[in-house]
């Protein structure tokens, strides 16, 4: 009877999987409702032209997806797809691998091919769980790729990898884990290209695999952004001025530094913003000292200087705008001070903007006005002290990235970079008190133009009498009220 119920129990058993294996399908698909301002697969295929143009003779680039992310035990990461890999196709799928070369190669069908795009094979049953794949025939239908595999077919894909004077590749990640749902996951792709490329262990003394290569041409072309980036980034910027407009009409000192982030990061998908860029720098008072503070863990920020350093993510391409602004209102005397001084070092920074300016002339003029400046406070005594309270460099490029690859030599028409000098003077500074906590930091984004540059994030206050009256208005969100909670007798806020 024992055993009449064990195999009974396992015929159930195999009934169920097969039954839940064959139905398993995932939502329909439907581009109904969804965004339509995406980068078209001609944008992704110019781009792959413009690297083939650039490309040394007799070379093939490799560009590998990103690896997934473990968030919590068995959860992932909201997967980030490498933005070359993005850049480059529109994919933005895991377990991924392209490659691109300069010539035409010969399919052993005796087909011509100049990239193939390996990807995710279809897998309903995974499909049900982790959501839709594009498959070979949808990246071909909807990115525009002629030639593309499943990623399972990499491994007896004939490719003489010997042939070439130059692979171009980045440094592959070291930590990639097996994946034990997908049999031709990131590991194995990896695995199989350093088999088949014969790809030594010490990259030393040799220079066939070249690191360097790959971000010098990438950075070219990323740090000069086509017109369909530059809508995409204008969208993320002015998003972003939304979100910080929205938070200095109904800023409160008894608010967190986590609600203010919420209440930016809400402003962003309420406009379409998929994510940040980065994670979002609320600091209040002290907290503003630190450059990349992103606890957001006080509960009141009281009536101190708030700076908000935040950057809507849209559709891939981020921004990164930051303002400071008095809590209560209205500048003290103090506040006002450094703020003005940080206000006039990127005025002057900004009169050097220009296509084929320097990036140090814009650099210098920011950071003598910012130690000439101090000095006249009393704060320092000679420009050699400036790096004490502006530790950082004038700004960056910006885009899939947001510290975006890019050279920063010479500016070029058509980058978008930023321009945020900035002040903070820690608790225990060596000058009068009355500084003490002070940080400022004013941060915009600029599209280089022929003859100057376009203040893309004009949309949010700059001047001093203009974030004064903005925190003077309502705001949407002021009679926005949650019950309180019932649970514990402590409150989160």
């Amino acid at each position: 009877m024992r055993n009449y119920f064990q195999v009974r129990l396992f015929l159930i058993v195999i009934a169920v999987s097969f039954s839940a294996f064959s139905v398993a399908q995932p939502a329909p698909e439907n581009d109904d409702n969804l965004p339509t301002d995406y980068l078209s697969k001609d944008f992704h295929a110019g781009r792959r032209a413009a690297l083939r143009e650039i490309m040394p003779n007799n070379s093939v680039m490799v560009v590998l997806a990103y690896p997934e992310r473990t968030f919590s035990e068995d959860i992932t990461y909201f997967y980030h797809q490498n933005p070359d890999m993005y850049y480059f196709t529109g994919y933005k799928e895991p377990h991924s691998l392209l490659l691109v070369f300069k010539e035409n190669q010969i399919s052993s069908s005796g087909e011509s091919f100049n990239e193939i795009l390996f990807v995710q094979e279809r897998n309903p049953q995974r499909e049900q769980w982790d959501g839709r794949r594009l498959g070979t025939d949808g990246v071909n239908e909807k990115l525009g790729f002629k030639t593309v595999m499943n990623g399972k077919d990499f491994k007896d894909f004939v490719i003489d990898f010997s042939k070439f004077d130059k692979i171009i590749l980045n440094q592959l990640p070291a930590d990639v884990k097996k994946n034990r749902y997908e049999k031709a996951d990131l590991f194995s792709l990896i695995q199989q290209f350093k088999e088949k490329s014969a790809m030594p262990e010490q990259m030393t003394k040799q220079n066939k695999f070249d690191y360097r290569l790959y971000q010098d041409l990438t950075a070219q072309l990323r740090e000069i952004k086509t017109p369909e980036e530059i809508n995409l980034l204008r969208k993320a910027i002015e998003i972003s001025c939304y979100g910080q407009n929205e938070v200095m009409k109904t800023v409160r000192p008894d608010m967190s530094e986590l609600e203010i982030q919420g209440l930016h990061e809400y402003v962003h998908k309420r406009y379409g913003a998929e994510g940040v860029g980065y994670g979002s720098i609320i600091g209040s008072g002290e907290n503003g000292c630190i450059l990349h503070y992103m606890e957001n863990t006080k509960t009141k920020i009281g009536t101190s200087m708030l700076l908000m350093d935040v950057g809507a993510e849209y559709h891939g391409y981020t921004a990164d705008v930051t303002r400071t602004i008095p809590v209560d209102g209205k500048f003290s005397k103090e506040e006002k001070a450094i703020y003005q001084l940080v206000y006039d070092a990127q005025e002057a920074a900004f009169k050097t903007l220009k296509d084929g300016s320097k990036w140090m002339d814009a650099t210098n003029a920011a950071r003598n006005v910012i130690a000439d400046g101090l000095i006249k406070l009393g704060i320092i005594t000679n420009k050699n002290e400036v790096s004490k309270y502006y530790p950082h460099g004038l700004g960056h490029h910006i885009g899939l990235d947001v510290h975006d690859r890019g050279f920063y030599e010479n500016l070029k028409k058509d980058m978008v970079i930023t321009i945020e000098p900035g002040i903070y003077i820690p608790e225990g500074s060596k000058c009068d008190k009355k500084w003490w906590s002070i940080a400022v930091r004013i941060e915009d984004d600029l599209l280089i133009t022929q003859n100057g540059y376009e203040l893309l994030s004009h949309f949010a206050p700059r001047k001093i009498e203009d974030i004064e009256k903005i925190i003077a208005q309502k705001s949407v969100l002021d009679n926005y009220k949650l019950p309180p909670l019932k649970s514990g007798q402590k409150k989160g806020f």
